[in-house]
């Protein structure tokens, strides 16, 4: 819990933060303390990682992910300057904030009276550094900006029922609704102008964008449900082609190695398990690691990361067991990422189910075969064919057209006497179609 006196945080299955609308992470901090100084019986905050944002300071328990806290900065009235002195140096550094709450001591913005509380920094902190941005996403106040209706537009309607658009002009009727459209319209495509002049817009407007994009969303559905008896399947499926894009527009607050500092792969790393788990019910519980690698580097934008990175990413779920995802690593060398319910007998089912069948007992199934059957890209295809091939549920052909897999035959034969047909089981079943197509 987040105790009596800090409000509490939500956190994703892997222990990241959630995050509120327009809120973007800054900088992140480890073995970091929180406490009351003017109430020493507050039960204090021990070593756990902070996380700060535009929009609070976050502490989450370093030893229990279900345990997190939150500091709204709009709850912040003052931020003193840190003291430097051979002690500091040394020793642990603080800072210290004057921050609004209850008359009982909960963190409230709007509380009646004022406490001060201590951030106490463990180990090789970069003080100044952290002072610094503490400062800025403070002085920002982007918290007011992200309250505020981001769906506003210049167009309004007046009590007589007729739209007044910002040139002043009174439209009514159809005319004045699709005045009103075109003025958003044009708004929208100033804003998509400016945005791609140069990288440095685009960095700016990055945040409008993604508001813009989940606007889109928004209406989409809305419109999907008014209407849905009257659209026909073609728009439908283009109606939800257009929602998977702007779900994909990318991660609102990519971990960075400027924001994470040390905690870098630890942060990308739970970043990571919370961004695969929709690709992963997708593809059915498993997806190739260089297709997540360009899908992840898709959504981060400008953020980009390397493979070294992904790989180190991916190894420390092993280590903090925090994600419901794992990595795998075939015989041939192929990785992947999977569900840890993923389960191979399930897999090797199917396929012995379409092994079985009678054009798969005369001519065999292609990895491209089975991809169509299973609804899977060809290369995880393959890996589970060359899986059920060690098992000896199935038997490989190479050609020069590629690989076939056939299912094994010789399990069913009596080595003693190899002309003696069983009644039974799969050689009987081979026999009988291929009599039967002869």
């Amino acid at each position: 819990m987040a105790g009596r006196w800090l409000l509490e945080a939500q956190l994703t299955g892997s222990g990241r933060p959630v995050l509120h609308p327009g809120e973007v992470e800054c900088y992140t901090l480890s073995s970091v303390d929180i406490i009351c100084e003017e109430k020493p019986n507050f039960p204090p905050f021990r070593s756990g990682v902070l996380i700060l944002t535009t929009h609070r300071i976050l502490w989450i328990d370093g030893t229990n992910k279900s345990g997190a806290a939150a500091i709204p900065l709009g709850a912040v009235n003052h931020i003193y300057s840190p003291s430097k002195s051979i002690k500091t140096m040394f020793g642990k550094s603080k800072v210290r904030l004057q921050v609004s709450a209850t008359a009982d001591g909960r963190i409230d913005e709007r509380g009646s009276t004022a406490i001060v509380i201590a951030l106490v920094l463990r180990g090789k902190s970069d003080l100044d550094s952290f002072y610094s941005r503490l400062r800025d996403a403070w002085s920002s106040r982007s918290w007011e900006a992200s309250s505020s209706n981001p769906g506003r537009s210049d167009s309004r309607e007046n009590s007589s029922g007729f739209f007044e658009g910002s040139s002043g002009v009174r439209m009514a009727g159809v005319s004045g609704i699709l005045r009103k459209e075109q003025e958003m319209w044009e708004s929208t495509d100033k804003s998509l102008q400016e945005a791609f002049q140069d990288l440095n817009a685009l960095m700016s407007k990055a945040k409008e964008m993604v508001m813009l994009a989940e606007k889109m969303r928004l209406k989409l559905l809305s419109g999907s449900t008014s209407f849905g008896n009257a659209t026909n399947d073609e728009e439908a499926g283009s109606n939800q082609e257009m929602q998977d894009w702007l779900l994909s527009v990318g991660i609102v607050s990519p971990v960075t190695k400027e924001s994470a500092g040390a905690l870098y792969h630890q942060q990308l790393s739970r970043q990571l398990a919370d961004f695969v788990r929709i690709p992963l019910e997708r593809a059915g519980g498993m997806i190739a690691l260089i297709d997540v690698y360009c899908l992840f580097n898709r959504a981060r934008g400008t953020e980009l990361i390397s493979p070294e990175d992904l790989l180190q990413a991916c190894a420390i779920w092993e280590k903090f067991d925090v994600s419901p995802v794992m990595l795998r690593k075939f015989d041939s060398g192929v990785m992947v990422i999977q569900n840890k319910s993923h389960s191979d007998e399930e897999v090797l089912a199917k396929i012995k189910s379409i092994v079985l069948k009678s054009e798969a007992l005369k001519n065999g199934i292609s990895p491209s075969d089975a991809a169509i059957a299973l609804g899977i890209a060809p290369l995880m295809a393959k890996e589970h064919l060359l899986t059920a091939e060690s098992k000896g549920l199935l038997c490989r052909d190479i050609s020069p057209e590629g690989f076939r897999f056939y299912i094994n035959l010789f399990k069913d034969i009596d080595p003693n006497n190899i002309y003696l047909v069983k009644d039974h089981g799969n050689y009987q079943t081979w026999v009988s179609t291929v009599t039967v197509s002869g």
